[in-house]
C-alpha cells in the first residue's frame, strides 16, 4: 500500500481537473498542479471556491455523502466544484471542473428550444410527428385552425383516416413508397375539417431513420392549407376563359358587318323573287285554292325575310356597340308575334304554345326586334327540350308575363328533361352547348342583350320537371 502512494501522488499531479484534499476546517493539504495553475490565474483561491466553501467542507464530513456541482464563477469562468469525504479521516476531497464551454451549450440550447417552441406554437403551417404507420405522435397548435381539432385530440390517430375516400389507397401506397426509398415527399391532396368539409392540403414530409438500420422510425410532417389558393388559380382560369369567350365576342363584332353584307345580299333575292311571284300570281287572276296557298306561303316568305334582315341590323349594331332604337312597347304584343314567328317549327314537333298575359301590363323600354330575337331564342329552346323529351306525342310551353313591383317577368316554360345545377351554372357562358349541332352563343346574347336593357335573365327549375327560363326587366314608369 505504501508502495501505491507514490504513484497516486504522480496521478493526482497530472490530473487536468484542478483538486486538493483539506482538513476539517477547510484548510489545504494537498493541491495539484492544475489548482495550482488555476490559483496562479488569480492569486486567492477564495475568488474560485464557493463562498461557503468552509460550511461545505464540515457538512460532506459530518453527513459523509458527497456534494456535488456547487457552482461558481470567476469572470467569464464557471466552474463545479465536488465535495468528496474520506470515511477514515476527516479531510474532504475538493474536485473542481471547467463549466464555461458546457453551461454557455445549455443556455444555447434553452435559447433554441424555447425559439423552436416559439416557432411551432404560432407558425400557422401544422407542424407534425408521425410513426411509420402514419399515427400522429404529436402536432402544432396550428391543428385548431386548420382541422378543428387541438393536437391532443390527433395524438394516435391515422393520417390516412382523415384522407378523402377516393383518394386515400392511392395516398397511402405513394406515401409509403416514396418515404422508404427517397426519404421524402410533397404530395397535395384533400383532407377531412372536423366540420366534415374537405379542404385541400399540401403537406412536405421527410422520413427520420434509425442510424444503423436505415429503417424509417418517425415522418416529420409540414402542412399547408391551400384551399383557397385553388379555388384563386380556378377562380383566374374561369376569367381567363370567359376572356377569350368576349375575345371571341368581340371578334364576332368585328365581322359582323362583313356576314350581315353577305346575308343582305341572298336576303333581298329572297324579297325580288317572293314579290315578283305575288306578282305573277296576282296576273293570273286565278281563284283557285292551291293559288291562295302558294300566294300565303309567299307573303310569309317575304315576312320572315324582311324580319331576318331587321335582326341582322340590330344584331350588327348591338356587337359593334352601337346606338340602340329603344322605344316603348308592350311586352304581351311582341311575345305574341314571336310565337307567330315560331309557330310552324312548334306544330311540326307536336308542340302547342299556350300564352298566359296578365292585363294591364306597364310598357317596357327596350329595342323591339332585339328583344324578340331573345324571346325567340328561348321559344325555341324550349320547343327544342320538348321534341327531345317527348318525340312521339304532343307537349306544351308555357309563355306567361305578368308585373312584378316596378318590373315585367316573361317566363318560358318547357316540359323538357329538366337541366341540373351544375349545367344551369354554364348555361349563359359563350360558347357552352348541349346540342351536338349547337354554337352556344343563344342564351349567352340574350343574357347579353336583356342586361343591356337594365334586366337579367335566368334560368331555374321548373314544376313541370322541365326549365324555366325567367327575363326580368324593368317598366316604364307612370
Amino acid at each position: 500500500m505504501t508502495d501505491l502512494l507514490p504513484t497516486l501522488h504522480e496521478l493526482l499531479q497530472s490530473d487536468p481537473l484542478p483538486m486538493m484534499l483539506v482538513n476539517a476546517a477547510g484548510e489545504p493539504m494537498f493541491r495539484n498542479t492544475a489548482l495550482l495553475q488555476l490559483q496562479a490565474d488569480n492569486a486567492e483561491l477564495s475568488a474560485w471556491l464557493p463562498h461557503n466553501h468552509a460550511e461545505l467542507v464540515m457538512a460532506a464530513a459530518r453527513q459523509q455523502r458527497a456534494i456535488e456541482d456547487v457552482h461558481t464563477r470567476c469572470g467569464n469562468r464557471h466552474l463545479l466544484w465536488s465535495y468528496i469525504p474520506l470515511e477514515q479521516t476527516a479531510q474532504v476531497w475538493v474536485r473542481g471542473r471547467d463549466a464555461t464551454r458546457w453551461l454557455q451549450h445549455q443556455q444555447e440550447a434553452t435559447v433554441a428550444r424555447r425559439l423552436y417552441h416559439l416557432i411551432i406554437e404560432n407558425t400557422t403551417d401544422l407542424i407534425s410527428r408521425h410513426r411509420p404507420d402514419g399515427r400522429f405522435i404529436d402536432a402544432s397548435p396550428a391543428s385548431w385552425n386548420m382541422l378543428g381539432v387541438w393536437p391532443e385530440q390527433l395524438r394516435g390517430e391515422r393520417l390516412d383516416s382523415l384522407f378523402h375516400p377516393q383518394e386515400r389507397e392511392a395516398l397511402i401506397t405513394r406515401f409509403r413508397s416514396a418515404l422508404e426509398q427517397d426519404g421524402y415527399l410533397t404530395y397535395s391532396y384533400r383532407i377531412r375539417h372536423a366540420s366534415g368539409e374537405y379542404r385541400w392540403f399540401e403537406t412536405a414530409s421527410r422520413a427520420i431513420r434509425e442510424t444503423y438500420t436505415g429503417e424509417v422510425v418517425e415522418v416529420i410532417s409540414v402542412s399547408r392549407d391551400i384551399t383557397e389558393r385553388l379555388q384563386s388559380e380556378e377562380h383566374n382560369r374561369r376569367l381567363q376563359d370567359e376572356l377569350a369567350h368576349a375575345a371571341r365576342l368581340a371578334t364576332l363584332g368585328e365581322l359582323a358587318s362583313g356576314i350581315a353584307h353577305e346575308l343582305n345580299q341572298p336576303l333581298a333575292a329572297i324579297l325580288n323573287y317572293a314579290g315578283a311571284s305575288q306578282r305573277y300570281l296576282s296576273q293570273l287572276g286565278s281563284d283557285e285554292p292551291e293559288a291562295e296557298r302558294v300566294e300565303h306561303g309567299l307573303a310569309r316568305i317575304s315576312e320572315q325575310a324582311e324580319h331576318a334582315a331587321a335582326v341582322i341590323r340590330r344584331l350588327r349594331g348591338f356587337l359593334r356597340k352601337g346606338s340602340r332604337r329603344l322605344q316603348q312597347v308592350d311586352a304581351a304584343v311582341l311575345a305574341h308575334e314571336a310565337v307567330g314567328l315560331c309557330a310552324w317549327e312548334a306544330s311540326q314537333h307536336q308542340v302547342q304554345i299556350v300564352e298566359k298575359a296578365a292585363p294591364g301590363l306597364p310598357l317596357l323600354r327596350v329595342d323591339p326586334i332585339l328583344l324578340q330575337q331573345v324571346l325567340l331564342n328561348l321559344l325555341r329552346n324550349a320547343i327544342d327540350a320538348n321534341r327531345e323529351q317527348h318525340p312521339q306525342h304532343g307537349s306544351q310551353v308555357q309563355l306567361n308575363i305578368e308585373g312584378r313591383e316596378g318590373q315585367v317577368c316573361i317566363e318560358v316554360i318547357d316540359q323538357g328533361a329538366g337541366v341540373s345545377a351544375e349545367a344551369r351554372e354554364q348555361l349563359f357562358v359563350p360558347f357552352y352547348t348541349s346540342k351536338v349541332d349547337g354554337l352556344g352563343l343563344g342564351l349567352s346574347m340574350s343574357q347579353g342583350i336583356v342586361e343591356g336593357f337594365g334586366g337579367s335573365l335566368d334560368a331555374l327549375p321548373a314544376d313541370t320537371g322541365g326549365l324555366c327560363l325567367r327575363c326580368l326587366l324593368p317598366a316604364v314608369s307612370t
